[in-house]
């Protein structure tokens, strides 16, 4: 059984969203709140509620927490809002505000990739 959470749009950067990702992925539930409870970066804040793919288990499939795995975390880039700011000799620089779109998904058993041949 799996479940998924989705956040979309979140004022995160990619970038800094996978370093936490890369933490929790593969962790068992339990565990991976654990993480990123004490963690001191912003960003473990912004999954720590997308850990609602937990919530999303127990109430729509009736999974069992205490089996649950952290079975896959992406962190894709969203829109960035552009911004300027002024600079010498009445110039802007260009700032992007990054947004990232984190899919997070919870299951009991460990995903079995299929196994592919090559054909020459």
């Amino acid at each position: 059984m799996q479940a998924t959470a989705v956040l979309r749009f979140t004022r995160l950067s990619p970038q800094k969203g996978r370093l936490i990702a890369d933490q929790i992925r593969g962790l068992p539930v339990e565990r991976a709140l654990e993480v990123l409870q004490y963690s001191k970066r912003r960003a473990s804040r912004v999954f720590f509620t997308g850990l609602a793919a937990i919530a999303n288990a127990e109430h729509n499939v009736g999974a069992d927490i205490d089996e649950l795995k952290v079975q896959s975390i992406q962190v894709d880039g969203g829109p960035s809002l552009k911004r300027f700011q002024a600079r010498a000799k009445g110039r802007g620089a260009r700032i992007l505000k990054r947004t990232s779109h984190i899919t997070i998904t919870v299951g009991d058993k460990a995903v079995k990739k299929a196994a592919t041949k090559r054909v020459k």
